[in-house]
């Protein structure tokens, strides 16, 4: 089966409303970018809604619609801004659920917004392919974090680290009909970095590397 022409960009976004973010310990070790948050929990939760309704303007103000959620209080998902790691959304109604490194990541995964998004705001939602099995044996792809995607021309490039493995990525490849591009990159320190998407991306007509 041809897959359906994708575009480059996305006509809307999800994002989710921060609830109780803070710096998450867990992942720490394998983003070197993270670094050490001395902020109170309650100024973070703060720093971060501020943050948040300003990104939304931004966005909503180039003419992208924003689907907003809530986060849960609990269980506790500090993370839980970052919806991409766990989920990506595709033309032809595929959602995909994605296994991720750090234990307190794997309870953002809500079935109910993608219940929401189909039901509440008419998305398409015609299959869900899950790969979080991985998880169990310690294999990790985050999303469009571990993915910069090519949709036009279906090639994948992915970053390898702890947070991006290349078996995960050969089932993407295949059930998604993906080419892949895996290299690996390293920090001036000799570091890898953990996730692709903060140092490529690829856009219509622009890629920044």
């Amino acid at each position: 089966m041809v897959p359906e022409k994708e575009s480059q960009l996305a006509s809307a976004v999800l994002m989710i409303r921060p609830v109780r973010f803070q710096s998450n310990p867990l992942t720490a070790a394998s983003n070197l970018f993270q670094g050490r948050n001395e902020s109170s929990p309650e100024q973070q939760q703060l720093d971060a809604e501020a943050e948040f309704d300003g990104l939304v303007a931004v966005i909503e103000a180039g003419g992208i619609t924003v689907v907003q959620v809530d986060d849960t209080a609990e269980p506790h998902t500090p993370d839980a801004i970052f919806p991409n790691n766990w989920v990506s959304f595709h033309a032809d109604g595929t959602v995909v659920l994605y296994p991720m490194e750090a234990s307190n990541r794997r309870t953002e995964r809500r079935q109910d917004i993608i219940d929401s998004l189909a039901n509440q705001y008419g998305f398409q939602v015609r299959e869900i392919v899950d790969f979080s099995h991985h998880e169990q044996d310690g294999h990790f792809l985050e999303g469009t974090g571990s993915l910069v995607l090519d949709r036009v021309n279906r090639i994948a490039y992915a970053c390898l680290s702890s947070r991006t493995h290349l078996d995960t990525l050969g089932e993407f490849a295949q059930r998604l009909d993906y080419d892949v591009v895996a290299f690996d990159a390293v920090d001036r320190n000799g570091e890898p970095i953990y996730h692709t998407n903060v140092l490529m991306n690829v856009g219509e007509e622009l890629a920044v590397i």
